[in-house]
């Protein structure tokens, strides 16, 4: 016997006709999503100065981490000093990517840059099994000045490189985060969806604390590090 919560059961043509009906708001917000990258490609830019990161291989200049591309992504992983383990977001969200090299075909990079000491943050991303590329910004103030300064939280940046130069073109935080990555997306296809309080449910449905469903980043480690 099920303990819980069912959709109502009807028949295939009832069914259809309600599909049919979210489909239309789905296209719509599909549509409204095309219009705001739209916008985002017109949104003027702001000229950045000169840094210096530090790379695997030691300090490397931010233009260079470009590595000849003309775009470049950088998520700002958020820092704790002296913690065992980071932000399970971060930690979560940026495990998840492991196939980056079709941003090749776009002229385009995605890293990592976060406020911690370099040699601790390669050392974590081991860790975690994350296989992204990490910088450190602990010694510049590279950080602060994209809205991801020490003891801050995290971020994502956009920027365009023309020849020496670089230029900042997007910014977002919070749950404009959440739009990059398919975890969310793929919870919120299923009939149960998050299942977090804060979410419109029917009456019945499983639901429990914020963030309760997220992993952590212990189990971040388990599941995807080099043990597992």
């Amino acid at each position: 016997m099920s303990i819980m919560a069912l959709p109502p059961v009807v028949d295939h043509a009832t069914w259809r006709k309600e599909l049919e009906e979210l489909r239309a708001r789905e296209k719509a917000a599909t549509r409204e999503l095309d219009a705001i990258a739209a916008q985002r490609r017109r949104l003027p830019m702001v000229r950045m100065p000169e840094y210096t990161l530090a790379g695997a291989g030691g300090p490397v200049r931010l233009v260079d981490i470009f590595e000849g591309k003309s775009q470049l992504i950088v998520y700002n992983h958020m820092w704790e000093p002296g913690a065992e383990w980071q932000c399970s977001g971060c930690t979560g969200f940026t495990s998840s990517f492991t196939r980056l090299g079709f941003l090749d075909n776009y002229d385009a990079r995605f890293v990592i840059v976060t406020q911690g000491p370099i040699e601790e943050a390669l050392a974590y991303a081991e860790r975690v099994g994350n296989t992204m590329t990490w910088y450190s910004t602990a010694d510049s103030p590279f950080g602060a000045d994209v809205d991801a300064p020490p003891g801050g939280g995290f971020a994502m940046n956009v920027f365009l490189r023309d020849g020496e130069t670089v230029y900042r073109t997007w910014h977002t935080t919070g749950r404009g985060v959440e739009q990059l990555t398919y975890t969310f997306a793929l919870a919120d296809v299923l009939p149960y969806g998050r299942q977090e309080e804060w979410q419109d449910s029917p009456e019945g449905w499983p639901q429990a604390p914020t963030y309760s469903g997220w992993l952590d980043s212990p189990d971040v480690a388990r599941l995807y590090g080099p043990a597992s």
